[in-house]
């Protein structure tokens, strides 16, 4: 799984309140998940660290850690187009 390295898991767990280290590998997963989503949204191949997709990355993983039983892909998408729309590319 590619991870882009913009968000790092000490980032993302301090954003998601986890003290521990037993769900590393499930944040490094949704971190890895959340940069594709992202980047898919933008319609790019690279990331650029700007504030806009790091917050939409971390809100991803949020949002995909707490609702991992359940997530409304389709919302999440268009929250992530919504965070995303300045950034975004008119086509691939």
């Amino acid at each position: 799984m590619e991870v882009t390295g913009l968000i790092t898991i000490e980032e993302a767990k301090a954003y998601l309140r986890i003290d521990g280290n037993e769900e590393d590998n499930l944040i490094a997963r949704l971190i890895a998940s959340s940069e594709r989503l992202c980047l898919d949204t933008l319609r790019k191949e690279a990331p650029e660290e700007t504030a806009a997709f790091k917050m939409a990355v971390l809100f991803s993983v949020a949002y995909l850690y707490e609702y991992r039983e359940d997530a409304d892909y389709h919302n999440l998408l268009l929250t992530l187009r919504s965070l995303l729309f300045g950034e975004r590319k008119e086509a691939f």
